[in-house]
């Protein structure tokens, strides 16, 4: 079988299907190429406990990463930089999965044997399964307003690397997420001239992962850690992920897209009050002028502004489309049912063309917005490295069982303090697509 792509999904797959003996090959551009990617100076949003990368026996984790390099760690509301957690992923990968084939796969098609798939190189080869890991690279979105704007004045926050490349520019910043307040900030202190827009009238931080507001003995109760936040809610949809497919599907679609709301990582906090703002006000025209790109302003109460600025980078987030993913065939693509523009999926992540299976953003409508976060990999690579190796060479699965799967919803931090609960999961249905 293939992993396609080397993030931490797909690392994480990949190496519980060689826990279980399975012959895995995983290509993709390896965590070394991450380092170039990430602007210095970012944090991680998750807490500690919530961004391991998942080994069959949860072995090598970050804390382990941070105490042998030398790198502050604690479960809570101690910020990871970006920066740490590549470096912690690329040696996840030279430990579990040291031969990662940096290859770009350009064609994925169905034939009787399988599924072929050839690379941007030339080398094709035939593979029985194929588990889909691409992360976000296909799903940039960019509102229409301005698509249309030359590539040298516009970015999307992904491809923001470099900062120093906007030095003596002036950058306007496009959203209210962690992207858009992180680059905001950091271009502010760094560079200044840069202004960030944002349709809500106030940014929204995340509050302390440990909880506030509540008496210490309480605040378990009152507001509890999970592993993509603080909340009741937020721990339904981290802890309890196969339940999510049973909700109807305007339901799964709206709380994959809307839940968390964007919001900034608590340290941002005090440092974004110094970066200039334009808070409640839309997008209403973005053109050329001589003077470098002029953004078209309205306010809450109806009034318009001007903005000038020599670059625009949209911090505007992805939207999950398998229209997208140009390696799918159409013949494939026309096969995948979907919740929306996403691929619907059995309880093994499995797409309704038999051994294609999604997993990561393009999961979250099946499995909940925990799949857009580090932490549901530890599920995911459970889930599907138990349900590949009871699958028989000739291709026929094992009767329904129940308690498949193992997740660790609270691993790594019970020194936290956070009391633990036991994960056990009634019967499912097999490979159903509801």
């Amino acid at each position: 079988m293939t992993v396609v792509g080397a993030g931490p999904y797909g690392l994480s797959v990949a190496a519980h299907l060689r826990g279980m003996g399975l012959d895995c090959r995983i290509i993709g551009s390896p965590m070394e190429s991450w380092k170039s990617k990430m602007p210095k100076g970012m944090l991680l949003k998750s807490a500690g406990f919530a961004s391991n990368l998942s080994d069959p026996e949860q072995a090598y984790t970050l804390r382990q990463f941070c105490a042998e390099n030398g790198s502050p760690y604690e479960d809570l509301d101690v910020p990871i930089p970006l920066e740490t957690f590549s470096a912690y992923g690329v040696a996840f990968q030279k430990r579990f999965l040291p031969d990662v084939e940096n290859e770009e796969l350009v064609s994925l098609s169905r034939v009787p044997e399988g599924f072929e798939l050839r690379m941007k190189s030339g080398q094709s080869f035939r593979t029985r399964k194929v588990v889909i890991a691409t992360g976000l690279n296909y799903f940039r979105y960019i509102p229409d307003l301005l698509s249309h704007l030359p590539s040298d004045k516009l970015s999307h926050a992904a491809d923001v690397h470099d900062l120093q490349r906007f030095r003596a520019q002036r950058v306007a910043v496009i959203g209210s997420g962690a992207s858009a307040i992180d680059i905001a900030v950091l271009l502010n202190e760094a560079l200044g001239h840069v202004q960030l827009i944002s349709r809500k009238p106030t940014l929204i931080f995340s509050g302390r992962w440990g909880g506030s507001g509540a008496h210490p003995l309480l605040r378990p109760l009152v507001y509890p850690v999970s592993g993509i936040g603080p909340g009741w809610k937020h721990r339904l949809f981290a802890d309890l992920p196969w339940m999510f497919r049973y909700f109807p599907d305007s339901y799964r679609l709206r709380m994959a897209e809307t839940f968390p709301s964007p919001s900034g990582g608590e340290p941002m906090k005090g440092r974004a009050a110094s970066a200039p703002t334009h808070l409640g006000c839309s997008l209403q025209e973005a053109k050329v002028s001589k003077h470098g790109v002029q953004l078209r302003l309205v306010s809450m109460d109806g009034n318009t502004q001007l903005v000038e600025a020599d670059h625009v980078i949209a911090a505007t987030g992805y939207r999950v489309d398998v229209h997208r993913l140009p390696f799918l065939s159409p013949a494939l693509v026309e096969r995948l049912y979907l919740i929306g523009k996403t691929p619907r999926l059995s309880v093994n992540f499995e797409s309704s063309v038999p051994g294609l299976y999604f997993v990561g953003h393009a999961s979250t409508t099946t499995f909940g917005p925990v799949m857009r976060f580090v932490f549901g990999a530890d599920f995911t690579s459970h889930r599907i490295s138990r349900h590949l190796a009871s699958v028989r060479l000739d291709g026929s699965r094992p009767s329904p069982r129940t308690g498949e799967g193992q997740h660790r919803p609270m691993a790594g931090i019970a020194r936290a303090g956070v009391p633990m609960d036991t994960h056990l999961e009634g019967t499912k249905r097999s490979e159903s697509f509801r």
